[in-house]
């Protein structure tokens, strides 16, 4: 993507790489120092990964725990033009047990230079205690 691209478009272009299962992809969406940071982790998951290695080590497993079907965003921009606001529901399966998916998340989303630079996901963290929700090697 390019320098000028918004971060509304970045954003959208990153859902389209995740339902694809294309994570090498979704990472090279990111700045190197980027910072992703969870607010909401349950005790013993990541609050924060720094760098895009880092990121990357972090979604590598990720398709084969969770099978994406549709992620619906609402995208809110923000008086910082490189900062946007997305609520957004996620709706798939668990790939090792076959259960629904259905998680839903706000991100707070900055971009710099066409890259994303910090990612705050406040994901819903009860959707990891239901039973059958087992994907935390994804998310450790």
């Amino acid at each position: 993507m390019s320098a000028h691209t918004s971060p509304a478009d970045l954003f959208r272009h990153s859902l389209r790489l995740l339902l694809d299962g294309d994570i090498p992809g979704w990472v090279g969406l990111w700045a190197e120092d980027g910072v992703m940071e969870f607010p909401f982790a349950p005790p013993g998951w990541p609050e924060r990964l720094e760098g895009a290695a880092a990121i990357a080590a972090y979604m590598h497993p990720y398709p084969d725990h969770i099978d994406l079907h549709e992620l619906i965003p609402r995208i809110h921009e923000t008086a910082a033009p490189e900062t946007i606001v997305v609520e957004m529901r996620g709706i798939g399966r668990l790939v090792k047990t076959h259960a629904p998916f259905d998680m839903t998340y706000i991100a707070v989303v900055t971009v710099k230079d066409g890259r994303f630079a910090s990612y705050r996901d406040y994901w819903n963290p009860l959707a990891v205690l239901e039973p059958g929700a087992d994907f935390a090697g994804s998310a450790r």
